[in-house]
């Protein structure tokens, strides 16, 4: 079935600002500026970045409500057919709290951790988010894996390994460490396990929820805004050492360091205004592809995002490349291919189809040739 002028939309929207989105984080987290003391630092303030990415998913929420109150007021029943506002707009919002805060927390530390190993990398380790989902749905959604799930799940992890070692074979960054970079990817994998149950409580909570797009990811933007603003407080007391934190207080954030040094720099402000905006629309997009066509397709157009922040990686020598990644980037695709039923299943079921006829036509071919053989004799 040929994709309608509203669903390509989405799904250029969905490849365009997810890259947008990782690359704005890794821009600015490759400024360098002039922090209180003063001194040149990058620019690493994780969960400021978390709090600018909630701010932009909050402001979705006020778009809802523009849209809502516009259509409504047209009394012309487009309120309810619209796809940005129709569904189920009266429900408890707190059943987004937990799968808010799930968000918040992998966020921020997904943010540690690309700022310390390559924006493609970052990519491509979110894939092992198939790994947990999977072992956690066994036991809080009693689902079975398959075999070809479990083929799946193995080949991300053979991937993930590639990846993880050519991180470490193309470091040229003096500044960067081999123990930074597998911390950085450490991380990474660590924050898709919290991904994972964010996953698993959104189809076990909200799976027969018809939320529009828009009103859920404002509220989780709400929700996300509260939590990260409250942990901002005891983060500015946190004493930590390089890599983790790189501020003039020696702290894991510095909140006003960082509007100091986002004020200095416009650079910085672009950055942050991209991280806002970016992932409200990335957010709505995916959601809306889920919705629209399937969560497939979402999968297949998160992996053409990939491939888009490497080859700008590449482009702006951001990263080298390396052989190993491409390796270990293949074989994510083809164990969430695995996973996720498409193209490798069918290939592998259509090849063996194809043998078994093969081999029942060679059969076939054996028993005439015989029964010939037998006629002649006699």
């Amino acid at each position: 079935m040929a994709w309608t002028n509203y669903q390509r939309t989405l799904a250029m929207l969905q490849i365009i600002t997810g890259s947008f989105n990782t690359l704005s984080v890794k821009y600015a987290d490759r400024q360098v500026v002039l922090g209180e003391d003063e001194q040149l630092r990058h620019f690493n303030h994780p969960f400021m970045q978390s709090l600018f990415m909630f701010i932009g998913e909050a402001f979705c929420f006020l778009a809802f409500k523009i849209l809502y109150y516009y259509y409504n007021r047209r009394a012309d029943g487009s309120v309810d057919n619209n796809v940005l506002t129709k569904g189920s707009r009266i429900f408890n919002p707190f059943i987004l709290l937990v799968p808010a805060l799930c968000d918040m927390f992998a966020t921020s530390i997904m943010y540690i951790g690309l700022n310390m190993t390559y924006a493609s990398s970052f990519q491509m380790l979110r894939g092992s988010v198939i790994v947990f989902t999977g072992i956690l749905s066994i036991g809080f959604l009693n689902r079975k894996l398959g075999i070809r799930e479990w083929i799946g799940i193995g080949f991300v992890i053979t991937g993930l390994a590639f990846v993880g070692v050519s991180d470490i074979l193309t470091m040229e960054d003096a500044d960067i460490s081999a123990n930074s970079i597998i911390t950085g990817d450490l991380l990474i994998i660590f924050a898709q396990v919290i991904t994972a149950v964010q996953m698993v409580v959104e189809e076990k909570y909200m799976g027969e929820q018809d939320i529009p797009a828009l009103q859920a990811i404002g509220w989780e933007g709400i929700f996300g805004c509260i939590g990260i603003s409250i942990a901002l407080i005891p983060l500015n007391y946190i004493t930590a050492l390089p890599p983790f934190a790189d501020n003039s207080r020696g702290t894991l954030e510095a909140t006003t360091e960082a509007l100091i040094e986002i004020g200095s720099s416009s650079k910085l402000v672009i950055a942050v205004i991209g991280i806002a905006f970016s992932i409200a629309f990335f957010n709505f997009a995916g959601i809306s592809v889920t919705k629209e066509m399937s969560a497939t397709t979402r999968m297949i157009l998160d992996s053409v995002r990939t491939i888009v922040i490497w080859a700008f990686s590449l482009a702006f020598q951001w990263q080298v490349f390396h052989y190993m990644q491409l390796i270990g980037f293949l074989i994510l695709l083809i164990g969430m291919a695995c996973y996720n039923n498409i193209i490798i299943p069918q290939l592998v079921q259509k090849y063996r189809c194809r043998l078994g006829r093969h081999t029942l036509a060679d059969e076939d071919r054996i028993i005439n040739t015989a029964a010939d053989d037998v006629q002649e004799t006699i």
